[in-house]
């Protein structure tokens, strides 16, 4: 009887015949399996490494060097000198206290107001991808455009903002100065940023609230919880990678805090954050060292610190939104 060959078993290659030579579709076959993958993907590594892996390295050597434009003659190594110097920079300080007030002005509210206007635009409303779009209409305003705006909408005598105060009588016999003070310039700078990227987050939980079954919804309403209830119990818990991820975004945003304190400085070329510093950030320092006082190891060193700080806050925000948010369940 003749002998009936087994069938090749479910997700194996099927091998040539012994005594039979390779043909070209078989090369192809196993050039295409094995080899192409990695070229597809070769230009990303190759992208990362020429402008995100090899400018770090190159940083941190920076950092570690005695590094001035206007003295090329002071050059050697540095060690951690740039480091400490740190410590006992007022400078540094008083940039990095702005960066952290601006921060959770910024930070905070936007992302509260971002789940709320999310909950609203995740219900039945008439016009609704009108309201969606132009949620979004801020995000897609050149951020030096709207920034210069609102230098004319924070402007002492003729600003709006001290006109609608004025109307709830306040400031009305001293309009306030938003560039004089730290608080005053700091909301200015935090109402820049929230009003860029609230509808921004709003979008992305409203795209994570699209998932949700609204079953969930109504049995909770049955059971007497309101739509604030809902929110806090149900929907914030059920989208938590997603907060996770807006929560990482916007603390490496808020942290390199650089064009909106930039541009709100009249004379923006000085990089100095106001007269007295009263909102100059680690960023905005940085750059001023670098390119203006022309001490790049410094700059570095600067920067490699704002890296390592930027960091702990992420995964400090991260740990603490994962257990707010799993808490709620």
């Amino acid at each position: 009887m003749p002998t009936t060959r087994a069938a090749p078993e479910p997700g194996t290659r099927r091998r040539p015949p012994t005594g039979r030579s390779t043909t070209w579709r078989d090369r192809l076959h196993r050039f295409d399996v094995r080899y192409v993958p990695y070229l597809l993907i070769a230009p990303f590594f190759l992208l990362f490494f020429v402008f995100g892996l090899f400018p770090m390295i190159f940083n941190g050597v920076v950092a570690l060097r005695h590094w001035r434009l206007d003295e090329p003659d002071r050059t050697g190594w540095a060690g951690v000198e740039n480091f400490r110097r740190l410590f006992t920079d007022g400078d540094f300080g008083n940039a990095l206290y702005n960066t952290f007030g601006i921060f959770l002005l910024s930070t905070v509210p936007q992302l509260l107001l971002a789940l709320i206007i999310a909950s609203m635009l995740n219900r039945r409303l008439r016009a609704q991808t009108w309201w969606r779009v132009s949620a979004l209409l801020p995000y897609i305003t050149p951020i030096t455009a709207s920034t210069l705006v609102f230098n004319v909408f924070f402007a002492r005598d003729l600003g709006m903002a001290n006109w609608a105060l004025g109307l709830l009588g306040i400031g009305t016999e001293n309009p306030i100065d938003w560039r004089a003070d730290k608080l005053h310039s700091w909301i200015a700078i935090a109402t820049m940023v929230n009003w860029k990227w609230i509808g921004y987050n709003a979008l992305l939980y409203l795209a994570a609230m699209q998932s949700i079954p609204r079953d969930v919804y109504e049995a909770s309403a049955l059971d007497g919880a309101g739509p604030w209830r809902q929110l806090w119990r149900i929907t914030v818990p059920m989208i938590r990678p997603v907060v996770i991820f807006t929560v990482v975004l916007s603390t490496i945003g808020g942290l390199q805090l650089f064009t909106e304190p930039m541009l709100f400085d009249l004379n923006a070329q000085a990089a100095t954050g106001g007269a007295g510093g009263e909102w100059q950030t680690v960023a905005q320092l940085i750059y001023k060292v670098g390119w203006k006082d022309l001490n790049l190891g410094y700059a570095a060193a600067m920067s490699w610190a704002l890296f390592l700080i930027i960091l702990v806050v992420a995964a400090l925000n991260t740990l603490l939104t994962n257990r707010i948010s799993g808490g709620r369940k």
